[in-house]
């Protein structure tokens, strides 16, 4: 490998360690790829040091073929000096993926890709971050190998917050024009102060709003607080008090982005910055899109809901359940579990698919009650805090609640779950007709069959390699 090689494989390996490592704190864990051609005359490379585009090379070829867009003459010099000078390659919008790339006058074509969970609130965030690898990678290959200085790297790991600015600044942009008088990162500033301020002992609960000033006039004011006394919002003690006045109502603060002007209904603006806070964690809106969540001091992309993708793939698997009991079914346990995710407290179900119903060990009823009820639906809610395990069949029919699961000791159990989550291991290890699904109190969401998690970790591990070797994607495309 010659000292050329090497310094480009460095470059790309620095920014693909910063950008998982980031973003997996960001989103959970996260594999990254980039596909990039220096110079019109050279190939197209591929690292993917993870796997991500493992299972996409069919339209990977179809889309990098001698023919494809991306290879159609733009009117951008190969001049090195212009390595700011961005043409963005938006999202290539292929399934379980985020992508975003661009060209500049250092790098002919480049596109990096990390994975689209299924609990993410918006993808822009996730955009923005991945469009400031393109901007490092274009800056650093624009740069003379002995001053490289390695930053790109670090840079990516802490962007979370900048990623989520950018992506607001750009919606604001987008709605308002670029002559905003909010200033994005004091705003996320006191977001995360006041998410951490207790008043009583208990964390923030009510909404915030943050509103351009010449949009004030569109809201419908309750209460407008003298400009002589407005609080200041970095003064995250006093804006928590206040928030108490506009808990468990339709009603938020309002905030010019300096200081709280006073109390609104909600009201549909073109462009303001909703903020809710629930205890231990919060949200940030914009109209309709959720743009991310937040909690421990920390933005997250997760909309804080289990998906429970793996419980709806497990049912439609058994030969008992037609389609629409399936949907039935799913809708029932969805329902239970966000409704134990929302009032924080842990609860186990028992989805019971055997062939004959299990005789588990708990209160009972004279007749099983159909949770098609929505009546009935929401006591089960209300069961599902007692200790023990609730047992639904797939009838929909709740046979009982307080339920005590039991089963001898089995490999991969995890004294650091607590009962609950073990418990549920031996049982569905010795009844592979049922599935459980276990919610912790502080809102994780395990899913278990056969005893195993079907939901658990990702089985593949953060590279432990530091320079990763880029191939030829024809090459790749020829080996997948």
């Amino acid at each position: 490998m010659n000292k050329a090689d090497h310094f480009v494989h460095r470059c790309t390996s620095d920014i693909l360690h910063g950008l998982q490592e980031g973003i997996s704190e960001f989103s959970g864990p996260s594999r990254v790829a980039v596909i990039y051609c220096l110079t019109p005359q050279s190939k197209l490379f591929i690292c993917d040091p993870q796997g991500l585009l493992k299972e996409y090379d069919p339209v990977l070829g179809t889309i990098f073929s001698g023919d494809g867009e991306w290879c159609v003459d733009v009117a951008l010099q190969n001049d090195r000096a212009k390595y700011s000078h961005i043409l963005p390659e938006k999202n290539l919008n292929l399934d379980g993926l985020v992508s975003y790339g661009g060209r500049s006058g250092s790098v002919f074509y480049q596109m990096w890709f990390t994975e689209h969970h299924p609990n993410i609130c918006s993808i822009g965030p996730t955009e923005r971050w991945l469009e400031y690898a393109v901007l490092r990678f274009s800056h650093d290959m624009a740069n003379e190998q002995d001053l490289y200085s390695g930053i790109s790297g670090s840079f990516l790991k802490e962007y979370s917050n900048h990623a989520v600015r950018d992506h607001l600044v750009d919606e604001c942009n987008v709605r308002l024009g670029i002559d905003s008088a909010i200033r994005i990162y004091p705003v996320l500033k006191v977001i995360l102060g006041i998410s951490k301020t207790l008043e009583e002992g208990a964390l923030p609960n009510g909404a915030l709003l943050f509103v351009e000033p010449r949009l004030m006039g569109q809201l419908s004011f309750l209460a407008r607080f003298h400009a002589s006394v407005q609080p200041k919002l970095d003064n995250f003690k006093h804006v928590r008090k206040l928030l108490q006045s506009v808990e468990g109502s339709d009603n938020c603060l309002v905030s010019d982005g300096v200081s709280i002007v006073g109390i609104a209904s909600a009201s549909r603006l073109k462009f303001a910055i909703l903020v809710e806070f629930s205890g231990d964690y919060g949200f940030i809106k914009i109209g309709q899109e959720t743009v991310c969540s937040f909690s421990d001091g920390r933005f997250h992309s997760t909309t804080n809901r289990a998906k429970l993708v793996e419980v709806e793939e497990s049912l439609l698997e058994s030969d008992l359940l037609d389609s629409d009991s399936v949907y039935r079914l799913f809708q029932i346990i969805s329902a239970l579990v966000h409704n134990a995710e929302k009032s924080s407290h842990g609860c186990t179900l028992v989805i019971d698919l055997e062939s004959r119903s299990l005789d588990i060990p708990g209160q009972k009823f004279e007749q099983p009650l159909d949770l098609s009820d929505k009546r009935l639906l929401t006591l089960a809610s209300s069961l599902s805090a007692v200790d023990g395990a609730l047992h639904i069949d797939g009838d929909c029919y709740l046979h009982g609640f307080s339920c005590l699961l039991d089963g001898r000791t089995i490999l991969g159990e995890d004294l650091a779950r607590g009962a609950r989550y073990n418990s549920a291991l031996r049982f569905s290890k010795e009844h592979s007709g049922v599935i459980v699904v276990v919610v912790s109190s502080d809102r994780p969401v395990s899913v278990i069959r056969r005893g195993l998690e079907i939901n658990g970790q990702c089985a593949w591990r953060p590279p432990e390699s530091c320079i990763f070797e880029p191939v030829l994607l024809d090459e790749w495309l020829n080996e997948a």
